[in-house]
């Protein structure tokens, strides 16, 4: 794999994956701010952050942020995620990942219409129309239900996501807790392994359950050799202890203006994401 095959990778996988039972401070719906350092075994490659705001009628917004170089070679990346709450469970509306530097550009978007059963999507040039289902997400508020899972108890996570036109599944097992140290402090962590077929590629990531299992550090490794490290710069959550799940629970009032907004936000979505699939998906 060429140099800036391997810094795009490493960036996709990036995005994916900073991506579990016990008293937490925080839930993971509290608002809150995270900057880490991204580096390629051990130089330097850049900085990425992730924004979850305040949710408004029960409609949130989570960004990431990443800028990313090594020699000549650039990738910078912003991924946004709109979605709703509803029992517990989060429910994707619309996401755009937003990708530039050495090499060719490109966009993908994903519109989540609940009301006609269908995911439309597009990756670069394709599109796709996909089956919806309850339990189907995007790669990045996905990071944020398996952190609420994680909250619950689980030792073994499955998820299904839409990712470059196709939906994608994976699965987590709980490891071990652990304490770790990083320059930016010490943390009670659990950690969580990536489970593939093969051991030649090797993903694990440690999060911290009182800071709403946020997660602290990630590591890539291919063939034994460590090509991603993830470390936590710093972190900022914008309200007291517990915001976020319990403060989510809709009112009737709220409910139906959320309803409302969703509705809107589908149909808005899926009139251009929608035109053409019906002759390339008969």
């Amino acid at each position: 794999m060429s140099l800036k095959n391997k810094l795009i990778a490493l960036s996709s996988l990036l995005t994916l994956s900073v991506s579990f039972a016990s008293f937490a401070a925080y839930s993971p719906l509290t608002p809150h701010t995270a900057e880490y350092q991204v580096n390629y075994g051990s130089i330097e490659l850049g900085k990425a952050r992730y924004i979850l705001n305040a949710p408004q009628d029960n409609l949130y917004h989570y960004r990431f942020d990443s800028d990313v170089s090594l020699l000549l070679l650039s990738d910078r990346r912003t991924v946004t995620s709109d979605f709703s709450l509803q029992d517990n469970q989060l429910h994707p509306l619309r996401y755009i990942h937003r990708r530039s530097g050495t090499g060719s550009d490109f966009q993908e978007q994903a519109a989540f219409a609940k009301g006609q059963q269908a995911v439309h999507s597009r990756y670069k040039d394709e599109r796709a129309k996909l089956p919806y289902t309850e339990t189907l997400y995007d790669p990045l508020m996905v990071q944020l239900q398996f952190r609420m899972e994680m909250a619950e108890g689980k030792q073994h996570l499955n998820f299904k996501m839409v990712k470059e036109g196709e939906i994608d599944e994976y699965d987590f097992n709980v490891v071990s807790k652990e304490r770790l140290n990083i320059e930016s402090g010490s943390y009670e962590t659990v950690k969580i392994e990536v489970v593939r077929n093969s051991k030649k590629r090797q993903t694990f990531f440690w999060m911290a359950p009182e800071l709403g299992y946020l997660p602290v550090r990630l590591t890539h490794f291919e063939r034994g050799s460590k090509q991603l490290d993830i470390k936590l710069l710093n972190y900022k959550f914008d309200k007291g202890p517990m915001a976020g799940i319990a403060e989510s629970a809709a009112q009737p009032a709220d409910a139906e203006a959320a309803q409302a907004l969703m509705e809107e936000v589908e149909e808005d979505l899926t009139k251009d994401l929608g035109q053409g699939l019906s002759e390339n998906n008969p």
